[in-house]
């Protein structure tokens, strides 16, 4: 007799898979005709970038006075994409690096996935800095290298520098690990290719031929990156957040940024990769290997992180009326009931209160509220930094200079652009490697896979599954 489906532990792979089931599926979206969902987004995503593309040279070619900053906001909308792009690309390095460390084996579906997305929020995200610079032609100053300028160097008390640095280690470990994980699955579409396309996974797979030995190089090196990306889990948005705690503007200089915007990136990181892998698991037919084990997972660290924040936000509040600082006091009074009052709550709304509803437990698995809120989510964190940046400055020590920024179209259309480029690269992505990694789901077949084999409620495929995985009892 059947054990009931609440004892037992769900299978992370749904669908009797086999071996070979396995790469047929992950490997089918790679050699087939694209559909026309996919053709329809590409093509929104290609125009897009095309508008990026205008605004960028309208920017190049007129200068930084086509923004709307002025000489009391000089950090707009630029720092604000900055600081929420590399925000987003936080939740594959932990997926990738500290969940592979603690083997937790529900990583298998989505880190692929989370470590390309990873890659491409960072390339969105060191462009706004080069673009705020004004003159991208001097970009080269800050990289410190022996030069003929000889004793003139980068100023290392520059918080521009310190993000050179950050987002250079952070994508080029994140680059170095998603490909690394990526080597045995280029193999394996390789030996299902002919021709040219078979050359070109050759040499992007340098070889592999599935020996021992390149298993056990392949094993260690993955090892080694993991303890690598570890600390650029915390290190990195530590860094992004001392261009703001190092400053003596009442608002930022506090010794809570670091801890709250590591907290704040993984937030908004994990609620990007489960909007992706949302709409990828459909298009991609890809629902008896993202199941709702996987989304309920994701759900859970959006709640504790959504909740750290939340405890941040009270903290600055408690601290700043704690401190009798009345400049202090009136930042965050600015905040919340100055001219900018739309933001604030709006991010107390989205990251602090909609979290909590993943408190229960059938809503955690419910696909459709999922989605809504990982959006909901970003939109919160964008207002988050933009509370944080424009509010801040809008209105600092003397009254003559307040004012009220308000982004022109230009900076809206690189910020919308940069949108544009991150969905034109995952699509590309989609169509040239496995969305999941192949050998990582094989290798926890016989112990995640499919336990419910004579059980009547997963005779009939992901669907089925899907909603009697989501009605589970608690």
């Amino acid at each position: 007799m059947s054990a009931p489906t609440s004892s037992l532990r769900e299978p992370l792979v749904l669908g009797h898979k086999t071996y070979h089931d396995i790469t047929e599926d992950i490997c089918s979206p790679t050699e087939s005709t694209p559909n026309a969902a996919w053709v329809a987004a590409f093509i929104l995503s290609v125009t897009l970038l095309g508008l990026y593309a205008f605004c960028l040279v309208v920017t190049v070619w007129f200068g930084i006075g086509t923004w709307d900053l002025n000489r009391t906001v000089g950090w707009g909308w630029d720092i604000t994409n900055f600081v929420w792009w590399v925000g987003i690309g936080h939740a594959g390095t932990l997926i990738s690096a500290i969940l592979l460390l603690f083997r937790q084996k529900w990583r298998t579906g989505v880190n692929r996935a989370a470590e390309a997305m990873t890659i491409f929020a960072v390339v969105c995200a060191g462009q706004f800095p080069l673009i705020h610079m004004g003159r991208q032609w001097l970009a080269f100053f800050i990289f410190p290298y022996p030069n003929t300028r000889g004793p003139l160097w980068v100023n290392f008390n520059s918080p521009l520098l310190w993000d050179v640095f950050a987002i250079s280690t952070y994508l080029t470990v994140s680059l170095l690990f998603w490909y690394l994980g990526l080597v045995p699955d280029f193999a394996t579409v390789r030996d299902r290719s002919k021709g040219l396309r078979r050359k070109i996974y050759n040499i992007l797979c340098f070889g592999w031929t599935g020996a021992a030995k390149h298993w056990s190089r392949w094993e260690s090196m993955a090892l080694v990156l993991a303890g690598l990306s570890t600390p650029l889990v915390l290190s990195v948005h530590t860094i992004v957040s001392f261009d703001f705690a190092t400053s003596v503007i009442p608002g930022w200089h506090t010794t809570i940024f670091p801890p709250y915007f590591v907290a704040g990136a993984i937030f908004s990181g994990f609620a990007m990769v489960l909007t992706l892998m949302l709409i990828a698991r459909k298009v991609l037919n890809l629902e008896q290997y993202i199941t709702i084990t996987h989304i309920e997972s994701m759900n859970k660290v959006i709640l504790l992180t959504g909740s750290i924040v939340g405890v941040a936000y009270l903290t600055e509040l408690f601290v700043a009326w704690y401190s009798g600082y009345v400049y202090e006091q009136f930042a965050f009074f600015n905040r919340a009931l100055g001219p900018y009052y739309w933001s604030y709550f709006g991010m107390m709304a989205c990251n602090v209160i909609s979290p909590q509803l993943f408190w229960k437990k059938s809503w955690r698995r419910n696909i459709t509220l999922t989605f809504f809120m990982s959006i909901f989510i970003n939109i919160g964190m964008w207002f988050e930094r933009f509370v944080i940046i424009a509010t801040t400055l809008a209105r600092d020590y003397l009254p003559s200079s307040w004012s009220y920024y308000i982004p022109t179209w230009v900076e809206i259309g690189i910020f919308v652009g940069t949108i544009g480029l991150f969905f034109t690269l995952f699509l590309v992505f989609t169509r040239v490697a496995p969305v999941i990694a192949i050998a990582e789901i094989k290798h926890i077949l016989k112990s995640s896979g499919d336990q419910y084999s004579d059980h009547p409620d997963y005779q009939d495929g992901p669907v089925k599954s899907d909603k009697v995985l989501q009605n589970q009892p608690s």
